[in-house]
């Protein structure tokens, strides 16, 4: 109790420009905190949804039944690719005949494909979406605690040089109050950048996950058309993405 009392002391006593650079960090921190937990929900969010609609995708008897599950998972990044891959899928079939060729089917699929890294590429930007501000507090924060440092350690300085006295008594507490500075600062950066990395790694393991649907809902189409076959004749399948 004593030592936060002297902390609190210190940050009292500290002069406007520390004072000013303590705020921004605690803005900064709220912020921060605010961005890790709404991730946290977030990315739980994308993973227990993504595996529910996977399991749907594959007990569904066709497309158009797994495109009925999707609507009802707009936040769902594996239904969001399945969209944008059936979507397509739809208007390629306006052009009738064109799979009928080994050179149109190639053409098919591969349009498909980009479609459906479209979608990949969008579900993923959507994830990222506030994860570089965890970034920026990251290699910012500690930089501003610094600057509130050498601002408070400088003001000692002067004290002292007004006051004629450079004894430890009067150092220490200038020097002391300057330090809350830099530790604030670290105290919002060392979060941000666990977080982030965190977050960058389930990112990776997402898109994995994003690029081996798109492989299977090709790997779907490819053996429908190829046994001359529409999308509400899809066999079922019995195995998961990840059989």
């Amino acid at each position: 109790m004593e030592v936060n009392t002297n902390v609190w002391t210190m940050v009292i006593d500290a002069g406007p420009m520390v004072k000013l650079v303590l705020t921004i960090l605690v803005v900064f921190s709220i912020l921060c905190w605010t961005v890790i937990l709404a991730k946290i929900k977030r990315f739980r969010q994308a993973r227990v949804g993504s595996e529910d609609f996977e399991r749907l995708f594959w007990e569904s008897s066709n497309l158009t039944q797994a495109y009925n599950h999707a609507k009802l998972m707009p936040e769902t990044p594996m239904a969001g690719v399945f969209l944008e891959g059936y979507k397509e899928l739809k208007r390629l079939q306006k052009c009738p005949g064109a799979q009928d060729t080994a050179v149109g089917l190639r053409v098919w699929l591969e349009t498909l494909e980009r479609s459906l890294n479209k979608g990949i590429q969008k579900e993923l930007a959507a994830m990222e979406r506030t994860l570089p501000f965890l970034a920026t507090t990251g290699n910012a924060a500690p930089f501003i605690g610094l600057f509130g440092t050498v601002w408070g350690i400088m003001r000692s300085f002067h004290s002292i040089g007004l006051m004629g006295s450079a004894s430890l008594a009067t150092v220490a507490p200038g020097i002391s109050e300057a330090l809350i500075a830099t530790a604030a600062g670290l105290a919002a950066a060392i979060p941000a950048v666990i977080a982030f990395n965190g977050f960058m790694s389930w990112m990776g393991r997402l898109e994995i996950q994003l690029q081996g649907f798109s492989n299977d809902f090709l790997n779907t189409v490819e053996r429908q058309l190829l046994h001359g076959k529409g999308t509400s004749q899809e066999p079922k399948e019995e195995r998961g993405l990840n059989g």
